[in-house]
């Protein structure tokens, strides 16, 4: 069997981003189990960070387009550039 090609960043498991979110608040995107994108913005602190911001000010800071409006263009962005998260 090939050798399957490894991450080369350690992502967290969901135990220990269980225990990074027991202190924050409640995601709208809690959807009961931890998406890829998520355990990916955890694995490092400085750029999640600095990622999570851009989303938060993109998806819910005032604007000409509704929330709605927001996550359709995300999702048709997404689904054309064949993103998995």
């Amino acid at each position: 069997m090939p050798d399957e090609q490894q991450p080369f960043i350690t992502l967290p498991t969901d135990e220990e981003l269980r225990a990074q979110t027991e202190t924050t608040a409640k995601s709208p995107y809690d959807f009961g189990f931890v998406g890829g994108m998520t355990r990916l913005l955890s694995a490092h602190e400085r750029l999640g960070k600095a990622m999570r911001g851009f989303f938060a000010e993109v998806m819910f800071a005032p604007g000409v387009l509704s929330r709605d409006e927001r996550e359709m263009v995300a999702a048709v962005a997404s689904a054309a550039q064949d993103c998995e998260y």
